[in-house]
């Protein structure tokens, strides 16, 4: 029950990333609806298609629907009244990563799938969904940015499984993998941490 709660909470701060990204964008309410659903149910969607999960986790369970609903109205009100605190889509989208990487990690982890496809899976799961998103409100994708985002899931996930196998409890893990993923996020915000490029030599 304690990680259900969880998926709807990821759910619900992805819908709320979801309506401050397209609030600038001149979209109606539904159309706010809408990128908030693609986004809090995007890389959940692509994840149980890719391991053949079937019916999809929204179809089977219609909560999901309504809490992107709720959140995303809710947060379509406030941004009317007045704007959102500076970095609000950052960290919202911060947390949402957390939860979902470690959440999709567990799903390909119950399913018994190897350590590697666990890593994928969790980290398609937390960043999937923000990629549509920014697709769809035109703007340049989290992960293609030199931004350390997938990285953050991709260590976060890796530290879950090592703790397990270390013998933490998995309830554990799972906490500390997830409070990982968002500190490394919100860390590479605040000091402007970004992966290395290769550079072209002269």
């Amino acid at each position: 029950m304690s990680f259900y709660l969880f998926d709807l909470a990821g759910v619900a701060v992805f819908a709320v990333s979801g309506v401050l990204a397209a609030r600038d964008r001149g979209l109606d309410l539904l159309g706010v609806i809408v990128v908030a659903a693609i986004t809090a149910i995007g890389g959940g969607t692509l994840r149980d298609i890719l391991l053949n999960r079937h019916p999809l986790f929204w179809i089977t369970d219609t909560h999901y629907l309504t809490v992107i609903f709720v959140s995303a109205v809710l947060t379509f009100a406030y941004v009317r009244v007045r704007p959102p605190p500076e970095h609000a889509i950052l960290v919202a989208d911060a947390v949402g990563l957390g939860l979902f990487a470690l959440l999709g990690a567990r799903v390909a982890e119950a399913a018994q799938h190897s350590a590697v496809i666990v890593v994928l899976m969790g980290t398609i799961t937390g960043v999937a969904g923000g990629f549509l998103r920014d697709v769809i409100t035109a703007q340049v994708p989290l992960i293609l940015r030199r931004d350390i985002y997938a990285t953050a899931a991709i260590a976060g996930i890796i530290l879950y499984l090592l703790l397990q196998s270390f013998g933490l409890q998995r309830s554990v893990a799972f906490w500390v993998g997830m409070v990982t993923v968002i500190a490394i996020r919100l860390l590479a915000i605040r000091w402007g941490l970004q992966l290395p490029i290769i550079r072209r030599s002269e």
